[in-house]
Formats: structure tokens, C-alpha cells, sequence
């Protein structure tokens, strides 16, 4: 509107034609396509619901897991091609919501929480609004220009693709090697687990985030592209282990995310008061 106000007044009053390409302005490609990946990793989430309805849950498992890659993929490719947008950013937190919210959810759901209906219904209801919660409070404090820059280095909760990852964990032990079964006595355990993650989610609890790692030592380049290879082979024979395997190092990481988050804001409160460091005689 603004535009129209300053072309009237410089050149009177504008043609229909005028006014067509003030509303309908050319967008770059590159803020097109972190949004394509963005819409794929949402096909993938409901295909993974698909799949849950159809009993085939190895697949909905896999499914997620490609919406999870391509989430983390849509974000580096819009800061690389410098095509952020606020369409993009809010087009992301509704993806996240059902890739990572409802999917797990519903695939949870129809696997073995189906089995106690009104309790793992329940279970179902409060993970999807756990990450719903999680991407409202994440998109509120992104925008905070309070916060402190070492406060980049963690997530407030649980990441919802973290917590979705890590909420199948039970569905990877019945897919795996250990055949865990979804007997109603297992069922109650499944259900108090799916209940702690979501409050992970929920909560406050520092979480490491891993968006600062960009630069790797020379030396470590071999090395590490060794890992990333075996992991990936041993993920192509095993999927259901190693699953397995990375959420229980998730999981096991959260204590040390706690006390480093607390070393450095104890850290930033003696910067900002030394006199309250200092003992007294």
C-alpha cells in the first residue's frame, strides 16, 4: 500500500497494468527452494501417517527420519542461498507440527498405545501439543534481541525433531533384533515414556544444539568422514539398531547439556555482578 501511495503521489493515479505489478512482484528462486524441501519433508510426514493406518511401520519409522534430514537441510539451504523469509519461517513451524508432533504421535498410537485406548490416546494428545508448544515458544524467542549470543548454543526444551526421533525409541526396540512387544503390560511402560519425552519437549531444559559446528580440524577430516560413513552403511543394514543406538546417546547427552548450560550462565552472572562473586571477609 505504501508503494501505491508513493507512485500516486510522484505519478497520479495508476493504470490497472501498474497496478498488477505492484501486487504480483517476482520471487527469487532461491527463496522458492528451501520452501520445496520444506513442503517434501511435510509430504514425508504424512506419508508416515499413511503408512501407521496401514500397519506398516517400519516404513511410517523411515518416513519420519527423511522429514527429520530434510528439516535440517531446509533451514542450512536457506541461510547458504541467503533466502530467508518470514513466509518460510512460518511454513517450517506448521511442517514441524505434523512431521514431528502428529506423525510419532499417530504412528505411536496405532502401533501399541491403541492397546489402553483413553490412556494412550492421552499419551498421543500431550506429545503432539508438547511440540506444538515447543515450536510456539522457539518462534517467540527467536525474535528476543535480550537473549545472550552463548544462549545460540542450546535449545529451550527438546527440539520437536529430536523429540520425535527419540519418542519412537520403543517402536525401534519391537522392530529391532530385541522384538520388544507391545503386550498391554509393556504398553504402560511405553506410554510413561512417551509422557517424559514430552515434557522434555515442553520444558525448560537446555538441550544442545549443534547449529554453531561449521569448521572441522584438518586432521579430524578423515576421521570423521570414516564415521559418518560407517554410520551411514551400519543405518542402511540396521535401521531399527542404530536408531536405537543415536537416541540413547540423545538421551544421555541431556545431563551434560544441564550443567554446561549452568557453567556458562553462572559464568555471564559474575561478568555482570563481580562484587556477588567476591567473598566477603
Amino acid at each position: 500500500m505504501s508503494d501505491e501511495k508513493h507512485f500516486e503521489r510522484s505519478s497520479g493515479t495508476l493504470s490497472p497494468l501498474e497496478r498488477r505489478r505492484l501486487r504480483f512482484r517476482n520471487i527469487p528462486i532461491r527463496v522458492v527452494l528451501p520452501n520445496l524441501v520444506t513442503l517434501l519433508a511435510l509430504s514425508m510426514g504424512l506419508t508416515s501417517i499413511r503408512y501407521a493406518v496401514d500397519g506398516r511401520f517400519e516404513t511410517a519409522v523411515l518416513a519420519v527420519m527423511a522429514a527429520a534430514v530434510l528439516d535440517g537441510l531446509d533451514g542450512r539451504l536457506a541461510r547458504a542461498l541467503k533466502g530467508t523469509s518470514r513466509f518460510g519461517a512460518e511454513l517450517d513451524s506448521l511442517a514441524d507440527f505434523v512431521d514431528f508432533g502428529v506423525a510419532p504421535a499417530l504412528l505411536l498410537y496405532f502401533w501399541a498405545l491403541h492397546e489402553i485406548k483413553d490412556l494412550g490416546w492421552f499419551a498421543a494428545l500431550a506429545f503432539a501439543i508438547a511440540c506444538a508448544l515447543r515450536l510456539a515458544r522457539f518462534n517467540v524467542m527467536v525474535e528476543d534481541p535480550a537473549r545472550p549470543a552463548w544462549q545460540a548454543d542450546f535449545f529451550v526444551g527438546m527440539p520437536s525433531p529430536a523429540g520425535a526421533v527419540t519418542v519412537l525409541l520403543p517402536l525401534y526396540l519391537h522392530l529391532s533384533a530385541l522384538e520388544l512387544p507391545s503386550s498391554k503390560g509393556f504398553v504402560l511402560v511405553y506410554i510413561a515414556y512417551v509422557l517424559l519425552i514430552a515434557f522434555l519437549m515442553a520444558s525448560p531444559i537446555p538441550h544442545f544444539s549443534g547449529k554453531r559446528v561449521g569448521k572441522v580440524s584438518r586432521d579430524l577430516v578423515i576421521p570423521l568422514l570414516f564415521g559418518a560413513g560407517v554410520t551411514l552403511l551400519l543405518l542402511a543394514i540396521y535401521p531399527m539398531e542404530v536408531l536405537t543406538v543415536l537416541s540413547l546417546a540423545y538421551l544421555a547427552l541431556i545431563p551434560v547439556g544441564m550443567r554446561r548450560y549452568k557453567t556458562l550462565a553462572r559464568a555471564e552472572a559474575e561478568r555482570k555482578n563481580p562484587s556477588a562473586a567476591t567473598p566477603t571477609a
